[in-house]
C-alpha cells in the first residue's frame, strides 16, 4: 500500500505545490507529540528486567489491552473550532481559522504547536482556493463576454452576406428570408448547428440593430495577442496581425492597393464588412474555443486541489487521534468541511456551464465530441515500446560490434583509406545520423529526469498530453534510427571489402537520407505524426523568424540548433558532394575548396544564430523587455566569433597573424556573455542573496553539490568548443573529421545537460506565480475596458 505522503507528491499539482498541506512538516509534529508521551523511565523495571523471557509476548498482549481499556475512558473531545476575524495588510477583513484547545496541559506543547501548524495550513489553503476561484470566475466571465461578441460577429456576417445577395430589396428585414434563398455558409469545424443558424437568421427582421452592431463591432474587434499586452500597429481600418507573417503581409497589400491604386474612400457598410471577415470569425471562433477548453481544464485542477486537501487533513487527523488517544478528527473536520474550499460550489456550477456552453456552440449539440475536447485521454504507456527500446538497443550493439571488427580488418579509418573515407558523403550523411540520434537520445533522458521530478514540461512546451512523447518513444526513435543507420554502415563497408562499384556504394547513405527526409514529411498516421507535424511546425517557424510569433518551444528548439552547426555544415558537404559532381568523380576537394562552398559555410554557420537573435527581436517587439535585446546581443557576439573563427580557419594563418587574437577575444567575450546568461538567466543561479549560495532558493535536485558540478561542466564543455574551432590541438588533417565529430557530440551532450536546468527554471518560475492554466489570448477588446 501506498504511503499518503508519496499519493500526495505524485498527484499534485506541480505549480500549485506551494498551495496543498504541507503534510510531512505534519507527520513529524505527530512524530514528536508520539515521543513526548512516551514514558522517561531509564531505569525502570529494575528488579525484574534480566533479560528475555519466554513469557514477554504476553506480557506485552496484556499490557496493550490494559492500555487500551485505561486509555477508552481517558479519550474526551480536547478540540474547539473557531472562526474570528483579522485584518490583513491590504486593510481588508478575512476569516481565519484558529483552534482553541479546551483540554491543554503545561506538559502538552506538542500538541498546541501540531494545531498551531494545523491552523497555519488550513488558512493557507482557503486563502489560495479563495483566489484561484475567483480569477477563475473573472475568466469565464471574460470569455461569456467573448462568446457574445462572437455571436454578435456571426449574426453581422450573415446579415452582410444576405445583403449582397438581395442588396435592392426595399423590404429587406421585414420579414425573415426564406431557406431556399440563402444558402447558409460553409460550415467549420467550429461551427454551430442548424438550429443554431436558424435562430440567428431570425434575429434579421431587426434590421435596425445590424448596423449598431457593426459599429459596435469595429469599435471593438481589436487583436489581444497572448496576454502580453502587443502594441498593434494599426494602419488606417486595418489591423494588422501579429501572429503569422501571411495574414499581414495580405492587409498590408491589401491596404497600399486601396491607398495607392483604388484611392475611394469605402462605405460605412463596407468598412464593417472588411472589419468582420469571415475568416477572422473563424479565427476568433478558434481561439474562444480553445480559452473554454483551458478554463475547463483549470476548473478540474482546483476541483482535485480540493478533494486532495480534504484527504490529506482526514490522513493526518487520524493520525494524530491514533498518537494522542484523543477525538481530534470529529469536530476539526467537521469545520474543515464547512470552509469555503470544501462548501464552495461555484467550480462544480462552472464546469456544468462550460459544459453546455462548448456542447452547443462549439461541439454542435454532440456530447462525446465535446467530451473529447475537454477530457482527453491521456495515451498510456504501452510495454511494447519497452520491449522494442531494448530490442533495438541489442541489435545496434551488435550491429556496431560488426562494424568495428568490419573497420578494423578493412583499416578504414587508416590512412590512406581513412583519409578516403571520411572525406566522402557516405561519412557525412553517417555522422548527420550520429549527432541527431545522440540529441534524441538526450532528449529522452531529459524527458526521463523532468517527469521524475514532476515537472510539467507538457505545460511549458504546450503539448497535448494525450500525443506528446515520452522518454520511452523518444529512446524508442533514438534507437530504431542508429539500428538501421549501423546496419546501413555494415552492408556499405561488406560492398566496399567485395569491390562493388564506389558510386554504387555510396548510394547507400544518400537512399538513406531521403527515406528519413519523405518520412518527416509523411502526411499518413504512422510513425508519431503528431510529433513530426509539430517538428515541421516549429522548424518553419524558426526559419521565418521574426514573422511568427515566439513561444518558448520556438525559441528552445532553436537553441538546439546553435548546437548542431557542425550538424549543418555536414549536411552542406555532403549535398555538395552528390550535387555538384564529386558523387561519380571521388574529387573530393571540389567541396572543401571551393569559393561558393566556403561562402556557403559563413551562411549555414550564422543561420541558427540569427534565428535566434531575430526571435528575440520579435519577443522584445511583442513586450518591449529590454532583456530580450540583451539576450539578442548575445547570439550577435557568438555571429562575430564565428565569422572570426571561419576566417581564422580557412586562411590558414599561424598565431602570429592579426586573425588570431581577433578569432581569440571574440570568441572569449562570446564564451563568458553565454556563460554568464546560462547561469544566471536561462538557469536562475548566482544569485547573491539566496539561501543556497551562488544558487536560488527554490532547487528541485536535493543534492546542491551537482549545480555547482553542472556549472563547471558548462563552463568547460564550452571553452572545449571555441578551442575545437580554433585548432589549438590536432591540427593533423588524417583526424580533424574525427576531432570534429567528437567535440560536436560533446556539445550536443552540454545543451542536453543545459535543457534540464533551462525548464527547471521555468517550471520554478510557473510555480512562484502559480500559472498551472496555459493563457488563451482571446480576439475581442471588453467594450467597458475599451471606453
Amino acid at each position: 500500500m501506498v504511503k499518503f505522503s508519496k499519493e500526495l507528491d505524485g498527484q499534485l499539482i506541480p505549480e500549485w505545490r506551494d498551495g496543498y498541506m504541507n503534510y510531512r512538516e505534519l507527520k513529524r509534529h505527530i512524530k514528536k507529540i508520539k515521543l513526548s508521551r512516551l514514558p522517561k523511565h531509564p531505569h525502570q523495571d529494575m528488579n525484574g528486567d534480566y533479560g528475555l523471557s519466554i513469557l514477554d509476548p504476553v506480557r506485552f498482549v496484556a499490557r496493550k489491552i490494559c492500555d487500551k481499556f485505561r486509555n477508552s475512558d481517558s479519550k474526551t473531545d480536547m478540540t474547539q473550532l473557531r472562526r474570528s476575524k483579522s485584518c490583513v495588510e491590504d486593510g481588508e477583513d478575512q476569516e481565519v481559522y484558529k483552534t482553541d484547545l479546551s483540554q491543554l496541559f503545561s506538559q502538552e506543547d506538542e500538541i498546541r504547536i501540531f494545531f498551531e501548524k494545523l491552523d497555519e495550513e488550513h488558512n493557507k489553503i482557503e486563502k489560495f482556493y479563495k483566489e484561484r476561484e475567483s480569477e477563475i470566475v473573472e475568466k469565464a466571465e471574460t470569455l461569456n463576454k467573448q462568446l457574445q461578441f462572437l455571436m454578435d460577429s456571426k449574426q453581422v456576417l450573415m446579415s452582410q452576406r444576405l445583403r449582397k445577395k438581395s442588396p435592392s430589396s426595399p423590404n429587406f428585414g421585414s420579414s425573415p428570408p426564406s431557406w431556399s434563398s440563402v444558402s447558409p455558409p460553409r460550415s467549420s469545424n467550429y461551427s454551430e448547428s442548424s438550429v443554431e443558424l436558424a435562430e440567428i437568421l431570425s434575429h434579421y427582421q431587426i434590421s435596425d440593430r445590424i448596423d449598431e452592431i457593426i459599429a459596435a463591432l469595429e469599435r471593438n474587434s481589436s487583436r489581444n495577442y497572448s496576454g502580453t499586452k502587443t502594441k498593434l500597429i494599426k494602419q488606417g481600418k486595418i489591423d494588422i496581425p501579429a501572429e503569422t507573417p501571411t495574414p499581414a503581409i495580405v492587409s498590408l497589400t491589401s491596404m497600399l492597393w486601396e491607398d495607392l491604386v483604388m484611392k475611394t474612400p469605402k462605405k460605412e457598410y463596407c468598412r464593417g464588412e472588411q472589419s468582420i471577415s469571415r475568416k477572422k470569425v473563424q479565427s476568433a471562433e478558434k481561439m474562444i474555443r480553445g480559452a473554454f477548453v483551458e478554463l475547463y481544464k483549470v476548473l478540474g485542477l482546483l476541483k482535485a486541489y480540493s478533494s486532495m486537501n480534504m484527504k490529506a487533513f482526514t490522513k493526518i487527523l487520524k493520525k494524530f487521534d491514533k498518537v494522542s488517544n484523543q477525538h481530534a478528527s470529529a469536530n476539526y473536520l467537521q469545520a474543515v468541511k464547512a470552509s469555503h474550499f470544501i462548501s464552495s460550489d461555484k467550480v462544480v456550477k462552472l464546469m456544468e456551464e462550460v459544459e453546455s456552453t462548448f456542447i452547443k456552440h462549439f461541439a454542435s449539440n454532440d456530447r462525446k465530441k465535446a467530451m473529447k475536447f475537454l477530457r482527453p485521454q491521456q495515451k498510456k504507456a504501452s510495454n511494447m515500446i519497452t520491449f522494442f527500446v531494448g530490442l533495438f538497443t541489442g541489435c545496434f550493439v551488435s550491429l556496431f560490434t560488426i562494424y568495428a571488427i568490419l573497420a578494423y580488418m578493412l583499416r578504414t579509418f587508416s590512412s590512406p583509406p581513412g583519409k578516403v573515407y571520411m572525406n566522402d558523403g557516405s561519412y557525412q550523411i553517417f555522422s548527420v545520423f550520429a549527432l541527431l540520434s545522440l540529441h534524441l537520445f538526450m532528449y529522452g533522458c531529459n524527458l526521463f529526469m523532468w517527469k521524475n521530478k514532476r515537472i510539467n514540461y507538457n505545460f511549458i512546451f504546450g503539448f497535448s498530453p494525450n500525443t506528446s512523447l515520452k522518454y520511452r518513444d523518444a529512446f524508442l526513435i533514438c534507437t530504431t534510427l542508429m539500428t538501421i543507420v549501423v546496419g546501413a554502415m555494415v552492408v556499405h563497408l561488406l560492398l566496399q571489402a567485395i569491390g562493388v562499384s564506389p558510386d554504387q556504394v555510396d548510394a547507400i547513405p544518400a537512399i538513406l537520407l531521403l527515406f528519413f527526409l519523405a518520412l518527416l514529411i509523411c502526411p499518413l498516421d504512422i510513425f508519431y505524426r503528431t510529433t513530426r507535424c509539430c517538428f515541421s511546425r516549429v522548424i518553419r517557424n524558426i526559419f521565418f523568424a521574426p514573422f511568427y510569433k515566439v513561444p518558448l518551444v520556438d525559441f528552445f528548439m532553436a537553441d538546439q540548433l546553435t548546437s548542431q552547426i557542425q550538424l549543418l555544415r555536414q549536411m552542406e558537404y555532403a549535398a555538395c558532394y552528390f550535387l555538384a559532381g564529386s558523387f561519380g568523380t571521388l574529387q573530393y576537394g571540389t567541396c572543401s575548396k571551393g569559393r561558393l562552398f566556403k561562402d556557403l559555410t559563413y551562411v549555414i554557420s550564422f543561420m541558427p544564430y540569427y534565428w535566434r537573435a531575430m526571435q528575440c527581436a520579435r519577443r522584445w517587439f511583442d513586450s518591449y523587455d529590454v532583456e530580450h535585446l540583451a539576450n539578442m546581443g548575445k547570439y550577435v557576439s557568438a555571429m562575430v566569433a564565428a565569422g572570426a573563427r571561419l576566417t581564422y580557419e580557412y586562411k590558414k594563418l599561424d598565431h602570429h597573424s592579426i586573425w588570431f587574437p581577433i578569432a581569440i577575444v571574440t570568441s572569449v567575450v562570446a564564451t563568458v556573455y553565454q556563460c554568464y546568461w546560462d547561469f544566471a538567466k536561462d538557469w536562475g543561479l548566482l544569485q547573491q542573496n539566496s539561501k543556497n549560495l551562488w544558487l536560488r532558493d527554490d532547487l528541485i535536485l536535493k543534492n546542491k553539490n551537482i549545480y555547482y558540478v553542472s556549472i563547471a561542466l558548462n563552463a568547460v564543455l564550452r571553452v572545449a568548443w571555441v578551442e575545437s574551432v580554433l585548432k589549438l590541438k590536432f591540427n593533423d588533417d588524417d583526424h580533424k573529421q574525427l576531432r570534429d565529430f567528437v567535440l560536436a557530440s560533446l556539445e550536443v551532450i552540454r545543451r542536453g545537460h543545459w535543457n534540464f536546468y533551462r525548464l527547471e527554471n521555468e517550471h520554478l518560475n510557473n510555480v512562484g506565480n502559480y500559472r498551472a492554466g496555459k493563457e488563451v489570448p482571446l480576439p475581442f477588446h471588453d467594450m467597458d475596458s475599451d471606453g
